[in-house]
């Protein structure tokens, strides 16, 4: 009876050290073997947001690293925080996990050119980051989590709950790009299409002549309204 006890206890120390804080902080934000063979980069290294500039700035301001999370500064403002990657990219595999704080709202941007506007949203397209369930106000079905904001609807997307992460995957390869959330792809276009052209000029993009029109260009993301987070942040070019 004393040995199971004391083989108990061990599993139990164990345990609790697999499990540690610590020992999930050093799991996040790094790249297997298989996928550093695969091509994958670290877009954010938990540590340091060498990668990232301010979007028509210089070095980032009021976004914080906490335990190998980033967050932005949950102020929220219409823009002036946004940041974007110092390198550029044309077609590319993106992945990155994302929780949002209650009523809060932001959004990922692919082929964004800087000097073009004052607004990052202007210049490329916006992978929609929101609190679905908790927003107080009606929704436009363009404004849900997963959609090409104000361009695409998404379907079959379901963000999990406010306390638990969500997974982005946006795949741009030449003029065709998919939005993924939580393994489902909710959202697939062409860009410069008769059809994405369209839905340019006949919505809340058509005098925004820049929007869009860029076949490359930095990765972005929104400091807009509310908390958000960021983790496991890796891209992988085509």
């Amino acid at each position: 009876m004393k040995n199971l006890t004391s083989i108990l206890i061990l599993f139990i120390f164990i345990s609790f050290i697999a499990c540690s804080p610590s020992q999930k902080t050093e799991s996040l934000n790094t790249l297997s073997n298989k996928e550093a063979g695969e091509g994958w980069e670290l877009l954010f290294d938990g540590k340091s947001t060498d990668n990232w500039k301010t979007f028509n700035g210089g070095k980032v301001t009021g976004w914080k690293i906490i335990d190998g999370i980033l967050n932005n500064s949950g102020v929220g403002s219409d823009h002036g925080g946004d940041i974007i990657t110092k390198k550029q990219y044309t077609n590319f595999e993106l992945y990155m996990e994302w929780k949002i704080a209650p009523e809060s709202n932001s959004g990922v941007f692919y082929h964004v050119q800087e000097g073009l506007t004052n607004a990052i949203y202007e210049t490329g397209p916006e992978y929609q980051l929101l609190d679905d369930k908790g927003w107080p106000t009606k929704l436009e079905d363009h404004q849900y989590s997963g959609a090409n904001y104000a361009m695409h609807v998404p379907q079959n997307a379901k963000v999990v709950p406010i306390e638990e992460w969500n997974t982005t995957k946006i795949i741009v390869n030449g003029p065709h790009v998919e939005h993924w959330l939580n393994g489902t792809k909710v959202v697939e276009y062409e860009l410069w299409s008769d059809d994405w052209n369209k839905r340019k000029k006949t919505g809340k993009w058509n005098e925004h002549p820049r929007y869009g029109m860029e076949k490359s260009g930095h990765i972005g993301l929104q400091d807009h309204g509310g908390l958000t987070m960021f983790r496991n942040m890796k891209i992988r070019e085509l």
